[in-house]
């Protein structure tokens, strides 16, 4: 499925995948082969992982459950493979071969662009990179999560808090009040519990049980 080059959310998807590829660029073999925070993919793994994504239409993605027989594990590991290159040097070529994709499973661009967006900052973080996403990418990424379950149990880890950015117009409207920055208040969303000691607040409590309970 592709879209207009004119969406707002895919001119935000296409700088993210370009921050995320400068910072690939400088890497060494060995840093590819770093652990990250997404469970058991290292850096390369989730590259290709970002590349599937982005090149697969939604027919091609029913292909690829139907084989897999709708086991998410398996129809990753599947098209993980087709997309890692035989080093981490062509894994980047595809990588930045499809920065301005606007192919992707279903119409659901906001969910796209959380899937780079956490998953930059799942490399990021074990590399020590420091490169934060644009606020403006981050925002419809923080609505989109505390209003919906899609890949990860973002809805679910926010009901009942008050999220309130303190870098971003990012706020919901009830419950203990959480603060911190927009970046911070994604990724517990997204599940990554090594932020949460970023945050503020008398809901504080409730969402570090909350995501350590949804760890990948």
């Amino acid at each position: 499925m592709t879209k207009s080059l004119d969406s707002p959310l895919w001119v935000l998807l296409h700088a993210e995948r370009a921050s995320l590829a400068e910072d690939l660029a400088d890497l060494k073999d060995e840093q590819w082969r770093y652990g990250t925070l997404c469970g058991q993919w290292d850096v390369e793994e989730v590259v290709a992982h970002l590349i599937t994504s982005a090149s697969l239409n939604q027919w091609r993605w029913v292909r690829s459950m139907l084989g897999a027989r709708f086991r998410v594990d398996v129809h990753n590991q599947r098209r993980l493979a087709d997309h890692r290159g035989s080093t981490p040097a062509e894994t980047l070529v595809q990588f930045n071969a499809i920065i301005n994709s606007t192919t992707a499973p279903s119409s659901h661009t906001v969910a796209y662009l959380s899937e780079v967006v956490v998953h930059s900052q799942d490399i990021r973080i074990p590399l020590g990179l420091t490169r934060t996403p644009d606020v403006d990418a981050l925002t419809p990424v923080a609505e989109f999560f505390a209003q919906r379950n899609f890949a990860v149990p973002s809805k679910t880890i926010a009901a009942g808090l008050r999220f309130r950015a303190n870098d971003g117009p990012f706020a919901t409207s009830s419950g203990s009040l959480v603060t911190g920055s927009t970046l911070a208040l994604v990724m517990c969303m997204a599940g990554r519990s090594v932020y949460v000691d970023q945050l503020d607040g008398p809901g504080v409590p409730t969402l570090r049980e909350r995501v350590h309970g949804s760890a990948i």
